[in-house]
């Protein structure tokens, strides 16, 4: 089985995922599509990924210029720069994906669960002051309301 994600740099929030018996093309665009569901990014936001197929597929540029994203590509050869999903899918293998799952159902509502009832909301991560990925974004958003979100600008 498969698995795409959409990772947000700053707040370490899984935004979108995908998973699939195969590695289509679709997986990813399916993930993009999962993460701005909710919410559009701004327009000029980077997305930066591998130099897989599925991210340099003419589909997947055509989807991310329709959201006004830029594409971002690693150096061939270049896998450090993609840390922050590696990290995901580390923690998700330890964490959660242990052992076999009885039935793709199965892997699919584990990984949900994992993702929206532990990792965005209570895994505590020390890039982000041992605040959870939803609770850090929550403080983004309002920095007049905690004094270690304020620049220092």
């Amino acid at each position: 089985m498969y698995l795409a994600v959409i990772i947000a740099l700053q707040t370490r929030q899984v935004l979108g995922y995908s998973l699939s018996d195969r590695m289509p093309d679709e997986l990813v665009l399916n993930a993009l599509r999962n993460a701005c569901h909710l919410q559009t990014p701004p327009s000029g936001t980077v997305f930066h990924s591998d130099r897989g197929s599925q991210y340099a597929s003419d589909d997947f540029r055509n989807a991310l210029g329709a959201l006004g994203m830029v594409a971002s590509m690693s150096r061939k050869g270049n896998c450090w720069d993609n840390a922050v999903s590696e990290s995901f899918f580390a923690t998700l293998k330890t964490e959660e994906a242990t052992e076999p799952y009885a039935t793709k159902q199965d892997a699919h509502r584990a990984i949900a669960q994992y993702i929206h009832g532990f990792y965005n909301p209570v895994r505590l991560h020390s890039s982000l002051g041992y605040l959870s990925p939803n609770e850090y974004a929550r403080r983004m958003q309002h920095p007049d309301q905690d004094p270690s979100m304020r620049s220092a600008a």
